[in-house]
């Protein structure tokens, strides 16, 4: 590829990427302000200012233009354990690494609560995000495996830690977004992951 090809796809790209955020922005607001269930495609489209068959372009579905937040997570978790210092510890790796996703929640905590909120009070985002984060577990287990300098599976107990990892981030945010976001999550997942490593 010339370099003018790579400029022109890398411009593609960020402009794509630009309009499926405006796009993702419409819906969740939208969604916010007449509920998940009573929003159509259509109506996301007339929103938007764009037909149907464009809005279905960026999103396949009403679940995607929501939990697209959430795309990249297991990927990026992942570079997260790798990078870790060799001599740390699986569950200290996996606590540092879970600072990646918790990211937007320190840049907009507002914005952050207000998602976590639809997808966890929409039992069809619910259950999409948790079927989407049942990916990250396998992902995070195979990071900790290459730490140890595996090249096969992941073992079992390398699993479970990257499930409990997972689960720890799962209390913390209910209890974050009980709290209407008053309580620091950083603290929570801390104290979630210590509750587990006391023996």
């Amino acid at each position: 590829m010339t370099g003018a090809a790579r400029a022109s796809s890398t411009t593609r790209d960020i402009a794509r990427a630009a309009v499926r955020a405006e796009l993702g922005q419409v819906a969740f607001e939208l969604f916010c302000r007449e509920g998940f269930d009573k929003v159509t495609v259509d109506e996301l489209a007339a929103a938007a200012g764009v037909s149907r068959s464009t809005f279905l372009r960026y999103f396949g579905t009403k679940e995607d233009a929501v939990l697209a937040a959430f795309d990249g997570h297991d990927r990026r978790l992942a570079d997260a354990v790798r990078a870790r210092p060799a001599g740390e510890d699986d569950w200290t790796a996996l606590r540092h690494a879970l600072d990646t996703v918790i990211e937007r929640y320190h840049r907009d905590p507002s914005g952050a609560l207000a998602t976590m909120r639809l997808v966890r009070d929409t039992p069809a985002l619910w259950a999409r995000h948790l079927e989407k984060q049942h990916r990250w577990g396998p992902a995070l287990a195979g990071a900790l495996a290459e730490r140890a300098g595996s090249t096969g599976p992941a073992t079992l107990a390398q699993s479970v830690r990257a499930a409990a990892a997972l689960d720890c981030l799962n209390v913390a945010l209910d209890h974050w977004t009980a709290s209407d976001g008053r309580l620091d999550l950083v603290v929570l997942l801390d104290e979630a992951f210590a509750a587990l490593a006391a023996r």
